[in-house]
């Protein structure tokens, strides 16, 4: 506090121009700065005043680094035209060589990983494959069950030759089975009641 307290003293009876920074030891900043200025302002008038660049030694660093992220990148982009086949010619057998040993490198990790996607994809396949037959034999399961039902029989579809309807007769039940049947075929037949008679009717499923 008494040091600001100089700096305006400073600043009102000297008509100076006063800029403080100051760190405490809990490395909390205290500033002082005289009205009307900026500390740029300061800064600026005090290059002049000796000749000096207090920014030049931090500019330099700055180019410096930009300097060495140019050629990092410029490596980069060169490493990448190598792996596409292009610009080889300035390379010695050497640098071909571990150029040829890092390329079987990645192609290895390429096909490994190509490797375990086709597994994958595989596997799912296999999965939907077996629900898909799982779900087949429930419903073969379900319809044999059906057929041996004994108020199950032939239901007319209106004459025609396909499209037959299985289903509950004498109000045995409220679902129906459609499958495409033709009865002029004797392999694979299915003896089935067709009403309330005795009588059976064979036909052939259509595969």
């Amino acid at each position: 506090n008494g040091l600001f307290k100089k700096a305006t003293e400073l600043t009102v009876l000297c008509d100076a121009k006063v800029s403080i920074i100051m760190f405490s030891s809990t490395n909390k900043l205290h500033e002082y700065l005289s009205p009307f200025i900026s500390t740029k302002q300061v800064f600026d008038q005090y290059q002049n005043k000796l000749g000096i660049d207090l920014w030049q030694t931090h500019y330099e660093r700055m180019q410096e680094h930009l300097k060495q992220l140019k050629d990092v990148n410029n490596n980069l982009r060169m490493e990448i035209r190598h792996r596409m086949g292009a610009s080889l010619d300035g390379l010695s057998l050497a640098e071909l060589r571990n150029l040829e040993e890092e390329m079987d490198g990645t192609l290895d990790i390429i096909l490994e990983r190509k490797r375990r996607v086709i597994g994958n994809q595989i596997d799912t396949l296999k999965k939907k494959v077996r629900n898909s037959e799982e779900v087949n034999r429930k419903l073969v399961h379900e319809f044999d069950v059906r057929c041996e039902h004994p108020h199950f029989g032939l239901v007319d579809n209106g004459g025609r030759e396909y499209d037959t309807v299985f289903g509950y007769q004498n109000g045995g039940g409220a679902r129906i089975f459609a499958l495409h049947m033709q009865n002029n075929q004797t392999n694979h037949n299915h003896h089935l009641h067709s009403g309330g008679g005795s009588d059976l009717t064979t036909f052939a499923l259509l595969e």
